[in-house]
């Protein structure tokens, strides 16, 4: 596993990161004792960064993460977490991501407590507070970077505006932010405004939520049932264009989700998926996008399968992840 630096603030990640929503929420029942399995496999493999949210599954991931992580050396994990979105005792959201500085403290104290950890290595709104300047924001995270309970400051699906009045607060890492072979709405404006700032992307979704993954399918719970992209005729034809990769796979003796990982690696290195296994065969699929390489005839190949703004619903910030 190769590790390099993410953005400009000194923030050493490692090629791959671990995505671990899906093990507490959103895609249905996970296994408790395979998804610990799993974090560890990727900790074996090298994967040092693991990224998380205060409000996934109501703080069952970060407990989760603090179990798996007993007897592992704190200071060989990169610990990303997002906070501010506001839920209900069932569940539900209220639609409300709450960015005040004294929700920030709060949100963290108990983020601390759950992962049984004096700092977070990245901590990150995970949208903007409409109703409280960004200066705000990252001046209170801020704050608890120079109290020593957190390292970097990190953001998550906002747009350029809003990146350079964070960055001229206090350094940004990087931006988290979906970007797949089926989604590349950052390619227009965002991608050029993080690197003309040194700041590095996070990129979830890089298997589209599953549609890249070569196997797509839902279950009981899964809340891909209610997004635009995945249903109806939009469905129909994004699962025609992963054919389309099947055949480019095939004939490379890859995987779908395989080619899907390494095209996002091939974008650059500051740019670093976050692999969203729940299972450990998942993640031993993923992992193995690290082996090959595409070269420019592939790349090209792709491309023209696959051209920007070829899938069908898919809309930025469409979900919290």
């Amino acid at each position: 596993m190769i590790h390099h630096s993410l953005g400009s603030t000194g923030l050493d990640v490692s090629t791959l990161g671990l995505g671990c929503l899906g093990m507490s929420d959103f895609y249905g029942p996970a296994d408790r004792s395979e998804s610990i399995a799993t974090i560890h496999a990727a900790l074996d493999a090298g994967i040092t960064f693991l990224d998380t949210g205060d409000f996934y599954g109501m703080g069952h991931n970060e407990l989760l993460l603090h179990e798996a992580l007993q007897g592992r050396m704190r200071e060989q994990v990169v610990l990303s977490v997002k906070f501010g979105a506001l839920r209900d005792p069932a569940g539900n959201w209220s639609g409300i991501i709450d960015g005040r500085p004294e929700a920030i403290k709060n949100f963290l104290a108990y983020t601390l407590r759950r992962l049984g950890t004096d700092y977070v290595d990245v901590y990150r709104p995970a949208r903007l507070d409409p109703h409280v300047p960004i200066e705000e924001t990252i001046g209170a995270i801020g704050d608890m970077v120079k109290a020593g309970y957190v390292r970097h400051i990190g953001l998550s699906e906002v747009g350029s505006d809003i990146i350079r009045r964070a960055q001229a607060i206090h350094p940004i890492s990087d931006l988290q932010t979906e970007y797949s072979l089926l989604s590349r709405t950052i390619e227009d404006d965002i991608l050029p405004t993080c690197r003309e700032l040194g700041i590095g992307i996070t990129a979830y979704g890089v298997l589209s939520r599953g549609l890249l993954s070569g196997h797509y399918a839902t279950t009981p719970g899964d809340f891909r049932g209610v997004v635009s992209s995945l249903q109806g005729e939009n469905l129909k034809r994004n699962l025609s264009l992963v054919e389309t990769l099947r055949a480019i796979a095939d004939a490379k003796g890859t995987t779908v989700a395989q080619i899907a990982i390494a095209w996002v690696l091939s974008r650059g290195q500051d740019i670093v998926p976050l692999i969203g296994a729940r299972r450990r065969a998942q993640l031993t699929e993923s992992l193995e996008a690290l082996q090959f390489a595409l070269t420019g005839a592939d790349l090209a190949q792709i491309e023209q399968a696959i051209p920007a703004g070829a899938a069908a619903g898919f809309h930025h910030a469409e979900a919290i992840e």
